[in-house]
């Protein structure tokens, strides 16, 4: 087992040397901040300017919270990307590095869970559900779920996360390229939950949505765009990491066969493809939102208008 383990260490160690990884990455992860910071700072602002609102703000609020998280944490990694690989960051960095990312990454699935089975409530049971969907309520879910994320991670913050290798610093944290089997129970669990609520939630309601009945058309057009939006994120940002990293975790601990380059470049390109969550959550409140849009065109519109001002003069 520690040949095994040597091999996959020293075939991690060769793919960090790749040339174009880093620039690759570092070009990546200042695009993603480009549209993700602003966009989330704005969201921020809107939902709670709004602070007394539907259940929808409420858990939209909350995914904006858990979106921000991953954003501190882009530039720790553009910094890695730009140093060749060589964590100049310290230790609580580190630990902070990976504390966050998989906070906002299972911060941004259940909430994104919470918000279809909210939206599954209006549309499938509108009259039944009143009494359920309440701004108290969605607050109370909220709290419970980060009390339960933050103490679940509280682990990371507790263990060395840094190593030293050939007169660089690793941090184990990145894109954890050392783990053991029993990662998968708690990776499939943690993953399959929201993904089986959001898939069992959205069949329900385009059912719902298809016989028609007395359901409004603008709920129609918001149900539909909030349905697909969701859908769009969790398969692009978050089903291919979970799926890599399965076969990662199978690959790293297997005995027989040992860990190749594709293993350590899909576990590295997914984890990356996770980021997308920050930029990509912007776009849908856009689109499903009518606060977030005013607030965005207004902004837009008033930063025009000081541009003409100035070529007037």
């Amino acid at each position: 087992m520690d040949q095994h383990l040597n091999m996959c260490n020293s075939s991690s160690w060769h793919m960090d040397k790749s040339n174009l990884e880093n620039p690759l990455f570092t070009v990546y992860y200042i695009l993603v901040c480009i549209v993700a910071i602003p966009g989330n700072i704005l969201a921020l602002w809107v939902f709670f300017y709004n602070y007394k609102s539907d259940t929808n703000i409420v858990f939209l609020r909350n995914l904006a919270l858990a979106d921000i998280s991953y954003i501190l944490i882009l530039p720790m990694r553009i910094i890695y990307h730009m140093s060749d690989n060589n964590w100049l960051l310290g230790e609580p960095s580190c630990r902070l590095l990976g504390f966050l990312f998989y906070l906002n990454m299972y911060g941004s699935l259940y909430f994104m869970m919470c918000i279809s089975l909210d939206r599954f409530l209006a549309i499938v049971f509108p009259v039944k559900s009143m009494k359920v969907r309440k701004p108290v309520y969605a607050q109370i879910v909220s709290v419970i779920l980060w009390v339960m994320l933050i103490t679940s991670m509280l682990p990371l913050l507790l263990s060395n996360q840094t190593v030293q290798r050939n007169a660089t610093t690793e941090c184990l944290q990145l894109y954890r390229e050392k783990t053991s089997r029993r990662a998968l129970v708690s990776l499939s669990i943690a993953f399959i939950i929201p993904f089986i609520a959001v898939l069992c939630s959205y069949i329900a309601i385009v059912h719902a949505l298809w016989r028609g009945g007395n359901i409004k058309e603008t709920i129609k057009n918001k149900a539909i765009k909030l349905t697909v939006m969701i859908l769009v994120i969790f398969v692009v940002c978050f089903v291919p990491y979970h799926v890599s990293r399965f076969a990662y975790i199978l690959a790293f601990n297997q005995k027989n066969r040992p860990c190749t380059s594709t293993h350590f470049h899909s576990n590295r390109i997914t984890s990356a493809l996770t980021s997308l969550n920050g930029a990509l959550d912007p776009i849908m409140y856009f689109f499903v939102t009518q606060k977030f849009r005013n607030a965005f065109l207004k902004l837009v519109c008033r930063k025009e208008g000081n541009n003409i001002g100035q070529l007037s003069t």
